[in-house]
């Protein structure tokens, strides 16, 4: 089980820090959320929220997730960083892969890359791209990712994307994993064909494990249950050492959290107050998991 630490909504000038104590502390990577810009009226409710309504404002920072995995990539060598998740789409994949690229050699190959649709359509035709065929045009960019980060000179023809010979370099030493963010029976079979992985947004505990068994069932279908594949789970009402332990044993390999909200600190609270609380949640859970 590994534990992944969440800076969602941190103010900008605490992330380095955070990254620093993440590390000593004992978690494996960090998640970097994606948002790119706050639309004052949006044409479609957010789907992980009971009501529809989004829980940030037009005030929240949302740094960009690739300048973000660099600068904490600086300060620390060992903890990883993925976006959770970033929208593909309204980014051109050839344009992404060279950002990918760049970070995952800038910090040794330290970096993975959690993918969703977007739930907002302003995202991504003010951005200039189709709202409504994003599931085909999300598989062919995966595609044209790893193609292009692979390294060498490639090419690629398909139905949104094409390009003639080129090549990217440096490429990264390491495979990039992707994970595949999404609940609907789309996006849970795109993550089990195309994925290294799974990455949840906030989920019930039921409704995690029904659905970990049905990635499960699927990958089996695409011939992939014996591949190496990540359960990155965002579970709400299963917390402490037993409801972690409860989520190992449904299949969870990463459990994604906000270690100081266990604590009573906010998104907005003082640095200090969060690495106490990174402090507690490893004195508290991954020790002592460690120890099992």
């Amino acid at each position: 089980m590994k534990f992944t630490m969440s800076v969602a909504m941190s103010p900008l000038d605490q992330l380095t820090e955070l990254a620093r104590t993440a590390e000593e502390c004992g978690f494996t990577s960090i998640a970097l959320p994606d948002s790119l810009f706050y639309a004052e009226s949006v044409a479609a409710k957010y789907p992980y929220t009971d009501d529809g309504s989004r829980f940030w404002t037009e005030d929240t920072p949302w740094p960009d997730p690739f300048a973000a995995a660099a600068a904490m990539g600086a300060v620390t060598s060992r903890i990883r960083f993925y976006p959770q998740v970033l929208k593909l789409g309204p980014r051109n994949p050839l344009l992404l892969a060279r950002q990918v690229g760049s970070v995952a050699v800038l910090t040794g190959d330290r970096f993975g890359l959690g993918v969703g649709l977007g739930w907002s359509p302003e995202e991504s035709e003010w951005c200039g791209a189709p709202f409504a065929d994003r599931g085909a045009r999300a598989d062919e960019a995966i595609e044209v990712l790893r193609l292009i980060l692979g390294g060498g000179m490639v090419e690629h023809s398909g139905r949104f994307y094409g390009f003639g010979k080129l090549r990217m370099s440096p490429a990264p030493a390491a495979p990039v994993p992707i994970y595949v963010g999404g609940h609907s029976p789309a996006g849970l079979r795109r993550a089990a064909r195309l994925g290294d992985g799974w990455t949840s947004a906030m989920m019930r505990f039921t409704e995690l494990r029904d659905t970990v068994k049905t990635l499960r069932d699927l990958r089996a279908e695409y011939g992939r249950d014996g591949e190496p594949f990540e359960i990155q789970a965002v579970c709400v009402d299963r917390f402490g050492l037993d409801g972690f332990r409860a989520q190992a044993e449904i299949g969870v390999t990463d459990a994604v959290t906000v270690p100081w909200m266990f604590y009573g600190a906010g998104f907005d609270a003082p640095l200090r107050d969060k690495q106490d609380g990174i402090r507690r949640f490893a004195d508290d859970i991954i020790h002592r998991f460690e120890g099992d």
